[in-house]
């Protein structure tokens, strides 16, 4: 029983050890997982072997099952010697020598070794494997709150520090203190700096961006506390001074709140509802924000008529849902067009806007929902006019919707078979069409239709002429119907072929349905085939302008008899602007930066040309700290040590490529013409 207790403690052990640090290094779980896995398997392993249910009838079952030499009779050494007998007596005297010979319990031995192994490996696994760092909105929170101390140098006169953050109210987060300089705050957070010194200070400066700075005033008779608070409204830097004494620079980094961010998953941009679908769209969205969503709504605007006649009204559907300043919502609304007075021919234009409970307003594209006219796409308007390549065939599956409007009209009024049979006969016309049409992308006709492919006119440019004895090309030639391929067999352009074979698609599903006596499902994919044949029809259209203006005639004693005097002579105005020096003075102290790698001290000048780069690095660290905010800390020491350290020269050279960027190449002319290239060559061909 102790040995099976410990069987279970170790393979429950392994098991939570393995699976939990896999878990861990995977998906992020925390430790609560390892329990929750522990006491399942330890759960599982109770059921098939409860302890507590173990006693000697247990063990002497036990023993017969998996020893045999015993002869089942275990249960004989259990009971007293008293009450056995003579042949039970026999059979106790020659099974008890046996037990001491045998280890009964080498099986339990196995299951103890597998369980084992299974502990060494989980436990192999949880020490070596390390946990994975998720990156998500909740640990960005708690690396702010962490305040995680950079290396930072403090001035000898201060003897202690604290910045007490507060962000603006529509974050939801509390105030924190936190003790060092370098700040990482929301966006408008308010920060209040608490100083005290070690000794009197008679002049306390502090300087924001090296553009701003705000003198202080002791808040106590021996000028040892300070205080100074500012809004964190905008990325930069900041320094102290005290006594003259400038401290290093201490960067500011604002956290920026972005807009509600909308993803619109249905329907999709360009949705059209063809004849025999609902006037039901359903928009499905999600929105996600940085600290909570205000609120949101759909402004849609409906289009109706045409020409001159267009009409819009505009309307606001709002979500059913609270939002309750959730930073993640799915949102979900169900719209009948024909409750918003939407009909065929009209037009769905529609958008989500979103606030943030900052304030900000955020808005999705604009999505587009066109509900198809029936009259319109069956009117035979522009058909006689301009380019038609296909009319016959155009006016065929027109036709073909029309007789199957007729049918189901009649379907009451006919029996069974008779309506089997019509739309079996219009199936056929649909599939006659749709091969007339399969011409001009080059497939080949089936059955009859066109004709008897075996049937050959001597002028029909196959030239099936005698065979040779044995070739095996000759011979398939004489059966084979040879054409063109039928990807390659088009004039059409892409676009059009594509659209073609879309036509033709249809044409199939129309078909399948008419066969199997389904008029009812056809006629979509009949009216989705001619929308896409009018199309078609209208995009192969040519058009000729017309000018229909006539101007008057100009008379001849009018000519050249206008006024001049207001007629000056050409001029040009040329602006010169100042050109910016500043890139050429960064190239130039880049080479600088390279003659001084063996540690030669900056003469004058060149400390001269160091102070130039410093502007324009204060300028890139005011706005990009966190880039150039550590050059600007190894230019000042290159500004003010004797000898320059290797470190920060590559530092301020890295900083100087940034800020320069990469020259773009400029065609050059070519020294010489022809003739001259000629030349060249053929004294290069004389000296060779």
């Amino acid at each position: 029983m102790l040995l099976l207790s410990l069987q279970g403690l170790a393979l429950s052990l392994g098991i939570s050890l393995l699976t939990g640090s896999l878990a861990k290094y995977i998906f992020g779980t925390g430790n609560w997982f390892y329990f929750a896995i522990f006491a399942l398997v330890a759960g599982v392993f109770l059921c098939f072997h409860p302890l507590w249910k173990i006693n000697e009838q247990h063990i002497v079952r036990h023993l017969d099952c998996h020893f045999p030499e015993l002869e089942e009779s275990t249960g004989l050494i259990l009971k007293p010697q008293a009450k056995l007998g003579t042949l039970e007596q026999l059979q106790v005297g020659k099974i008890e020598p046996l037990l001491p010979k045998k280890n009964i319990f080498n099986d339990l031995n196995l299951k103890n070794w597998i369980s084992y192994a299974c502990l060494m490996v989980g436990l192999t696994t949880y020490l070596f494997i390390p946990a994975r760092t998720i990156h998500s909105a909740t640990d960005q929170e708690d690396a702010v709150h962490a305040n995680i101390r950079k290396e930072e140098k403090v001035l000898p006169q201060i003897a202690s520090y604290t910045v007490e953050i507060t962000p603006p109210a529509y974050t939801g987060k509390a105030s924190r203190q936190q003790n060092q300089l370098y700040l990482k705050a929301e966006l408008d957070a308010k920060a209040v700096w608490s100083i005290r010194t070690n000794k009197a200070i008679r002049n306390f400066r502090v300087f924001f961006n090296e553009v701003e700075q705000i003198r202080l005033k002791p808040l106590n008779q021996d000028s040892t506390l300070w205080n100074f608070s500012r809004k964190l409204d905008k990325q930069g830097f900041y320094q102290l001074e005290l006594d003259g004494k400038k401290s290093d620079l201490y960067q500011i980094e604002v956290i920026p709140d972005y807009p509600v961010k909308i993803n619109i998953i249905q329907p999709k941009p360009q949705h059209t509802i063809d004849i025999g679908e609902r006037m039901h769209i359903s928009i499905k969205a999600q929105l996600n924000d940085d600290y909570g969503i205000a609120g949101a709504y759909i402004s849609a605007t409906m289009a109706s008529g045409k020409g001159e006649s267009v009409s819009f009204t505009e309307k606001k559907l709002p979500f059913e849902i609270s939002f309750a300043n959730r930073k993640s919502i799915a949102l979900q609304k169900p719209i009948d067009l024909r409750s918003l007075g939407m009909k065929p021919g009209d037009e769905l234009y529609f958008f989500i806007q979103a606030q943030d409970n900052k304030g900000q307003l955020s808005r999705s594209d604009v999505y587009m929902v066109n509900i198809v006219d029936t009259a319109e796409l069956m009117s035979m308007a522009g058909m006689t006019s301009g380019v038609n390549l296909v009319p016959e065939y155009f006016r065929s599956q027109r036709q073909i919707i029309l007789d199957t409007e007729k049918l189901l009209g009649e379907r009451s009024s006919i029996s069974t078979a008779d309506f089997n049979k019509r739309s079996n006969g219009l199936a056929i016309d649909q599939k006659l069409l749709r091969l007339r049409y399969g011409k001009f992308l080059g497939e080949e006709n089936e059955t009859s239709i066109g004709g008897d492919h075996e049937d050959h006119d001597e002028h029909d440019g196959h030239d099936h002429g005698e065979e040779k004895f044995g070739d095996v090309q000759a011979i398939m030639d004489r059966y084979a119907h040879k054409h063109d391929i039928a990807e390659d067999a088009t004039f059409f352009e892409p676009d059009i072929k594509a659209q073609l074979k879309a036509v033709l698609n249809e044409m199939w599903k129309s078909e399948l349905q008419l066969r199997t006596y389904k008029a009812q499902e056809a006629l979509p994919f009949e009216y989705k085939a001619l929308r896409l044949l009018k199309d078609l029809q209208q995009k192969s259209r040519a058009y000729v302008a017309k000018t229909t203006v006539k101007t008057a005639a100009l008379k001849n004693e009018k000519r050249l008899t206008g006024d001049q005097d207001k007629i000056l002579a050409p001029r040009q105005n040329a602006n010169l602007e100042n050109k910016d020096d500043s890139r050429e003075e960064l190239r130039t102290l880049l080479s600088l930066l390279n003659l001084h790698r063996d540690g030669k001290a900056f003469a004058t000048n060149e400390k001269a040309l160091l102070q130039s780069a410093q502007r324009d690095l204060i300028k890139a660290a005011s706005s990009h700290p966190e880039s150039y905010l550590d050059a600007l800390k190894s230019l000042r020491s290159l500004t003010q040590t004797k000898f320059p350290r290797p470190k920060d020269l590559d530092v301020v050279a890295k900083a100087i490529y940034q800020l320069i960027g990469t020259i773009p190449t400029k065609p050059q002319p070519q020294t010489g013409g022809t003739a001259k290239q000629l030349s060249d060559r053929y004294f290069n061909h004389l000296k060779n």
